[in-house]
């Protein structure tokens, strides 16, 4: 059975992922202690709001060298999926640097709104167990105004005036731009897929 840790990163949707974690009768530990994360089986980076106040906060816990060192799967949600990379235009920060790469605001374009906001369709590049059994035909929800490149890493892909990683995966290090805690259906089994690997 999963001993899920999901990193209390001070974001506002953490409640939400706590209760989609719980709807697939899955308890889950939030903590800021690296020795709990350290011991458990799956632990999940939540993030909302500007990258580089989370990178604050997580090296006020210094927390950023216990979360690159982590060798089970890690899922990183949304800002925590683009804190995965080495750095972000957003407040010009560095990031954990697992991922290859640097998180870049969205052109404004004419009918192109930013924040990327409601749902859009994923378009799955390779497979990846944190997938499985999604299609072309699912939406899933976002609420963004930076993104990460298209990379080797990349699994799926989204677009929204130019093509950017909506989910990538190099070993056991897998992120989803997208908030799986406000996708219905589809988002509920991309949880579900991850707490199995």
């Amino acid at each position: 059975m999963s001993r899920l840790a999901i990193i209390d990163s001070g974001g506002a949707n953490i409640a939400s992922l706590q209760f989609a974690i719980e709807r697939l009768g899955v308890e889950a530990t939030l903590t800021t202690d690296p020795s709990k994360l350290a011991a458990a089986s799956h632990v999940i980076l939540p993030g909302v709001g500007a990258a580089a106040d989370c990178m604050a906060r997580l090296e006020a816990l210094n927390l950023t060298d216990t979360i690159r060192s982590l060798r089970q799967p890690l899922l990183g949600i949304c800002v925590g999926m683009q804190l995965l990379f080495e750095g972000s235009e957003e407040g010009d920060v560095a990031c954990l640097g697992i991922l290859p790469g640097r998180v870049r605001r969205f052109p404004n374009l004419a009918g192109m709104p930013v924040p990327h906001m409601g749902w859009n369709q994923l378009n799955i590049t390779r497979p990846t167990p944190l997938l499985t059994g999604l299609t072309a035909d699912d939406y899933v929800y976002y609420v963004h105004s930076y993104a990460a490149p298209v990379s080797t890493d990349t699994v799926a892909t989204t677009d929204y005036s130019n093509r950017f990683s909506a989910a990538v995966q190099r070993d056991n290090v897998f992120g989803v731009q997208f908030h799986p805690e406000r996708s219905a259906r589809p988002g509920a089994l991309i949880l579900a897929n991850f707490l199995k690997v």
